[in-house]
């Protein structure tokens, strides 16, 4: 079974408004403005429902503290109402933390065979900046390659060895126990017999690793050992680390080791969120500007320069669409008080207002 959550695809008007509560609960609201978002969530049914839905999706953020002070309980007569409003208040906020801003992918997909192509082997499949696609390959094992990422494929009667170079990926193993498949990231190999996981290669070259469904093994060895297509099969030695579903796990790039893997577990809320990227979406949970900026740009040709120590230090929360610039500066200078400046086509300056 996947552990992964799945996020409710929504974009509408009452998605934009949560957004614009979201900044103003951010920096403080006035007592007039509490009042305006109670009635807001008063409005209608769909605005609880909806906001509703989005928080059981967030339930392990603590966001209720924050509301004490805007929505206290007077007396206990009214307290049963006030429990829903808080409620009804703390699923807007962790909703909209989530979708502030939705913006548009653009369109990179093969227009013939649409996103899914059949891998013939040996081939390399590799993706441009901002295109993510889909392949199957002969066992029935699907590759989701994200913006800008490259691997090679080769199988043999023995093996099914991916040689991951760069970008991230996300593999479904089909379930072969003679040949288990392999990839291979320099001197690391992340082994499954029939699994789901995801693999990216940082900004450092460390590799991430997140398993979603079924359990892999990880092994240091020669890279040597992996060149060509072998008779023999590559197997893991008792020594690997085991990395199972909801399991995440972080190896050096500079020196890796089995001995320094140490898996953790992780909630199925951030699975969802780290692989959101599947659906064209990034979502951010408080993260710097400088982090977000560095994530978006993965999927632009635009570099973002930031000017000022603090303007990196803002935290920025919501679910974007990867590839649209104009949107995400948008959401940046509504929002989170960002400014932003463009230096010729294919530079923008961004600084706190």
């Amino acid at each position: 079974m996947s552990n992964v959550t799945k996020f409710p695809q929504r974009s509408d008007r009452r998605t934009e408004v949560a957004s614009g509560w979201i900044a103003a609960i951010e920096r403080g609201l006035t007592e007039g403005e509490e009042k305006e978002l109670g009635l807001w969530l008063a409005e209608n049914r769909q605005n609880y429902e909806s906001f509703m839905e989005l928080a059981a999706l967030w339930d392990r953020m603590d966001v209720l503290h924050r509301l004490a002070d805007i929505f206290p309980e007077p007396d206990k007569r009214k307290a049963a109402r006030n429990t829903r409003v808080a409620l009804a208040v703390a699923a807007s906020v962790v909703a909209a933390l989530t979708l502030f801003a939705v913006l548009q992918m653009p369109e990179t997909r093969a227009p013939e065979t649409g996103n899914e192509a059949v891998a013939l082997q040996p081939s390399a499949y590799e993706t441009v900046i901002g295109e993510q696609r889909t392949f199957k390959l002969p066992d029935g094992t699907q590759l989701v390659l994200n913006t800008n990422s490259l691997v090679q494929v080769d199988y043999s009667l023995t093996n099914r060895i991916l040689r991951f170079e760069r970008g991230e990926i996300h593999v479904s193993v089909a379930h072969d126990p003679e040949r288990p498949l392999s990839v291979v990231i320099g001197n690391t190999i992340v082994q499954a017999v029939g699994t789901e996981f995801n693999i990216e290669i940082t900004q450092d070259q460390s590799i991430e690793l997140m398993v979603t469904d079924g359990v892999v093994m990880v092994g240091v060895i020669d890279s040597s050992a992996t060149e060509g297509s072998s008779d023999s099969p590559i197997l893991l030695t008792q020594g690997s680390k085991v990395v199972g579903a909801g399991e995440k796990a972080v190896i050096s790039g500079d020196e890796p080791s089995t001995e320094a893997i140490e898996p953790q577990r992780v909630q199925s809320n951030e699975i969802a969120v780290e692989l959101s990227w599947r659906e064209g979406n990034l979502i951010f949970q408080g993260e710097s500007l400088e982090e977000a900026v560095y994530e978006v740009g993965r999927y632009t040709a635009v570099e973002f320069v930031i000017l000022d120590e603090e303007a990196k230090k803002v935290r920025v929360a919501g679910m974007f669409k990867a590839g649209d610039v104009e949107g995400l500066l948008s959401a940046l200078r509504n929002h989170f008080n960002i400014t932003y400046e463009w230096d010729g086509t294919d530079k923008i300056l961004l600084s706190a207002d």
